[in-house]
């Protein structure tokens, strides 16, 4: 089951439950930046991608495995329990760490009369101030583009796939008593293929909430974002996704254009695509363009 709460500048909200794909958009109460998102189960047959757009100051996504109970849990919880940590301005960085720990925990005592284990990987961008965060929890990809130099297009992914197979991963699964094996994929335990994620009970010793955190301050040279699942980054590239998001200025079309494309490509899970533009540069990239 999908799900979608948007809360606009007015912190009214919208509230989407469907299977079928859905987009929107909205603009940030500063006219700074503007975003859109997109998503779609895809050719699978549930939806798992559960995710959710703050424009006032928060754009993110969770994505779940083993059913849409975690996913939906850190949807409702993660953000305010963010927000309400006393050190969410003076401290980012580390509210955001006890904040996922937290969300975390509380689901994990949610859980106690659940037969089936339930888990979700996050990709999380927060921005105070000037100043972006980064947070990855799990399989999925940030990617921000910016303008530099002649305004020519440059493309970071600023997050890795937190996977069992990893050389630093493995070796802290091994250290706490687990193991790694082959069984279709590489899997903690032989079950699990993500080596980091909230919930997963039975496997919590080795699979932790950890999430890898970066920071970036916001400048002229920024000119968009894009969060997304693996149902996009599996089947395309980051360069031919800024490639595909740089010219159209509406996010939410740049979001519909590039979950058209992944599942024209064939991917097999959920597509969830969020872009964020950054005004100030939209112009000046448009004018340098045409010259």
């Amino acid at each position: 089951m999908g799900y979608l709460n948007s809360v606009l500048s007015q912190s009214t909200s919208q509230v989407h439950v469907d299977d079928a794909p859905v987009s929107g958009g909205g603009l940030s109460q500063d006219g700074k930046f503007s975003y859109g998102y997109a998503s779609s189960p895809g050719k699978r047959s549930s939806m798992e991608d559960f995710y959710e757009t703050r424009i006032d100051g928060v754009d993110g996504e969770v994505v779940g495995h083993g059913g849409a109970r975690a996913a939906e849990y850190v949807k409702q919880n993660l953000f305010s329990n963010l927000i309400s940590h006393p050190k969410f301005i003076s401290d980012t960085k580390s509210a955001i760490a006890d904040a996922y720990s937290h969300t975390d925990s509380e689901f994990l005592k949610s859980e106690n009369n659940q037969n089936r284990d339930a888990g979700s990987t996050a990709s999380t961008a927060i921005l105070v101030g000037n100043r972006y965060w980064w947070q990855m929890l799990g399989i999925q990809e940030l990617l921000f583009a910016g303008v530099v130099m002649y305004f020519l297009l440059f493309a970071i992914a600023v997050s890795r796939d937190h996977k069992p197979d990893q050389t630093d991963e493995r070796q802290r699964i091994e250290d706490a008593g687990g193991f790694v094996m082959w069984a279709g994929t590489w899997r903690v335990g032989g079950v699990l293929a993500v080596s980091r994620a909230f919930g997963d009970r039975l496997l919590k010793q080795y699979v932790v909430a950890d999430p890898e955190i970066q920071e970036e301050k916001v400048d002229d040279t920024l000119e968009f974002l894009i969060l997304a699942s693996d149902g996009l980054w599996d089947v395309v590239t980051n360069e031919e996704a800024v490639s595909m998001t740089k010219p159209i200025q509406d996010p939410e079309e740049a979001a519909k254009r590039l979950m058209q494309e992944a599942y024209q490509r064939g991917s097999g899970d959920n597509i969830t695509i969020v872009v964020v533009r950054f005004l100030a540069n939209q112009e000046e990239s448009s004018h340098s363009t045409s010259a």
